[in-house]
């Protein structure tokens, strides 16, 4: 595993994984006929498993699980959140992409690197997975927006803003002043549109995502999130805030957490709720899915559950867990323990009558069509 996704692993561990209970075999999971030939993104992700023991590479498993997963491409989450200075984040980050970069040299028969559009559909017709790199805090760059350019070069596509607190540029979801954007955050929404990196906004505060989305000449993105209609939550979107990013032409993507379903564990009718309440809200144009899991499934062990419950600790003594985080409080959906996921529920909208067109829209062409339009740069 990577320095990357160790880094990633602390995230999902308190905030969202894949199933969790004893792998069901994907071979029997529901098959959507259209899911070899569609171009299939998960919009927040990542390889390898949630209990991979840091430091150590990705294993024949894990990355036969992403051979097998169908996905084009996936985006990564590179960096730390909210819990380290300025110049310990941006080493960070600099770091994890060289990681990943040299794990896509390793396996080049597995991965693809992403910096265009272009390098999606070529990874789908090579049969790879193409890695896009994005941050979900932005720690690294808060105090030196001129970073940002040389972390573009670098690769990174995708930028959130703030993770959950706030940090310099705006307000994350679970400060109670409700901010938003500071001049300086202004300015990083500027400059990230200068250089073709997306803006995403699934952390962030109403008020900061409200004035991102206003300042934005591009569109922008909820990656990974749900309906606040559905289920209140602070992580959880309006519907004004669903039909804003569609406005924008943007996408909001629904997660796989327990948040979808009022701190019970979620299953895929609830993922299956949030995603036709987005279609209904905001258009099948705007709708996506970003699980914020790992593509391995895992295994509800006593190694997971430590592994589980010290992170979960750890997140609340940084201030950074959201409502309803607990030490037992496992994140998954039972029914979705498979690194083909999309595939289930692609079968699933399929089953409930929603037609071939709006299912590849789902599963990845509205975010290819938000990522060719947000990275594009003018010469």
């Amino acid at each position: 595993m990577t320095r990357s996704i160790l880094s990633r692993r602390s995230v999902l561990l308190g905030a969202g994984a894949a199933a969790l209970t004893l792998p069901m075999s994907w071979a029997h999971a529901a098959r959507w006929s259209g899911y070899r030939d569609a171009i299939v993104i998960d919009g927040l992700g990542g390889p390898g498993s949630l209990t991979s023991e840091p430091g150590a590479p990705l294993g024949e498993p894990e990355l036969k699980d992403v051979r097998d997963s169908g996905l084009a491409a996936v985006l990564v989450t590179i960096g730390p959140v909210g819990t380290s200075e300025p110049d310990a984040a941006f080493k960070d980050a600099v770091r994890s992409m060289l990681d990943f970069d040299r794990e896509i040299a390793r396996h080049p028969d597995t991965f693809a690197s992403v910096r265009t559009v272009a390098d999606i559909v070529a990874a789908k017709k090579a049969r790879r997975t193409g890695l896009i790199y994005g941050v979900q805090d932005g720690v690294a760059f808060e105090t030196d927006l001129n970073l940002l350019e040389d972390l573009q070069q670098l690769g990174l596509r995708v930028v959130q803003p703030t993770y959950n607190r706030r940090n310099l540029l705006g307000d994350g979801c679970m400060e109670p002043a409700n901010a938003g954007l500071s001049r300086t955050g202004i300015e990083a929404i500027e400059r990230l549109n200068a250089l073709g990196i997306l803006v995403d906004l699934s952390h962030c505060g109403r008020q900061t995502s409200a004035d991102a989305i206003r300042v934005s000449k591009r569109p922008v993105a909820f990656t990974h999130t749900g309906c606040a209609a559905l289920a209140d939550h602070p992580r959880h979107r309006t519907d004004e805030e669903l039909r804003a990013v569609a406005d924008k032409g943007g996408v909001s993507g629904v997660f796989i957490m327990p948040y979808l379903s009022g701190g019970k564990q979620p299953t895929a009718a609830d993922v299956i709720r949030h995603l036709e309440h987005i279609i209904n809200v905001a258009g099948e144009e705007h709708a996506s899915i970003g699980t914020d899991g790992t593509i391995s499934p895992a295994l509800l062990d006593q190694k997971y559950k430590d592994a589980f419950a010290e992170t979960t600790r750890k997140r609340k003594a940084a201030g950074i867990a959201a409502p309803g985080e607990t030490e037992e409080g496992y994140l998954f959906a039972s029914d979705l323990n498979t690194p083909r996921r999309l595939e289930t529920l692609g079968q699933l909208l399929a089953d409930k009558g929603h037609s071939a067109t709006r299912i590849e829209k789902v599963l990845g062409r509205n975010l290819m069509r938000v990522y060719g339009e947000a990275w594009a740069v003018k010469a």
